[in-house]
């Protein structure tokens, strides 16, 4: 998958010191978003689920979600590559976790009003998958004009955190972290979801 050290240009990140997430500002075109929509769009979707006692189930009353997958090859190396690049990045700059790579296929994620789309609290550093998951990137996808709701809010302490909803921001934050969209109530919002691995935590 993809890994490596990448050479950035670090005019668009944003390092919010005060909250639990790293955002990177324009991380993809206008064209490349559509591109990647289009490309959601055509892969076989499925219901999301949750693990639980590591095995994955269904809750609607915790995840209502639509899936689909993005595999990894030359056809779109360029999303995992860019989404490498920026999450190494934002990490060298915030927390400095040990990365190998993004390990996972990545997962277009859909939202629907009629389906009262929503995800409620949980962390992503779940055991079902090949490697540890340290960071979570999330993509805007939609335009915030198209939808209401759906906001990604991430929760460290007491405080909850709502993170940018401008259409090609990337956010950041560690797997283990507290996080959730809320229930959307207007429209449809779709997110393109990746995560880093690395070695256990030390």
């Amino acid at each position: 998958m993809a890994g490596g050290k990448p050479n950035v240009d670090e005019q668009d990140w944003i390092i919010r010191s005060a909250q639990p997430f790293a955002v990177w500002q324009n991380g993809f075109s206008a064209d490349e978003l559509d591109a990647i929509v289009a490309l959601g769009e055509r892969q076989r979707q499925e219901k999301g689920v949750i693990e639980h006692k590591g095995q994955l189930e269904a809750a609607n009353d915790i995840r209502v979600t639509r899936l689909a997958w993005i595999s990894h090859n030359p056809d779109t190396n360029w999303i995992y590559d860019r989404l490498w690049r920026i999450g190494y990045h934002l990490n060298l700059k915030a927390w400095r976790f040990d990365l190998t790579a993004i390990a996972e296929t990545l997962q277009y994620t859909i939202y629907e009003t009629d389906e009262g789309g929503h995800y409620d609290w949980h962390t992503d550093n779940i055991t079902t998958v090949p490697m540890p998951r340290k960071l979570s990137l999330s993509l805007q996808l939609s335009d915030p004009a198209e939808y209401d709701g759906c906001a990604l809010e991430v929760r460290a302490a007491n405080n909850i955190d709502v993170a940018p909803m401008e259409r090609g921001a990337v956010i950041a934050f560690p797997s283990y972290v507290l996080h959730r969209v809320t229930p959307i109530a207007r429209g449809r919002r779709a997110s393109l979801v990746s995560w880093i691995s690395g070695p256990l935590l030390r």
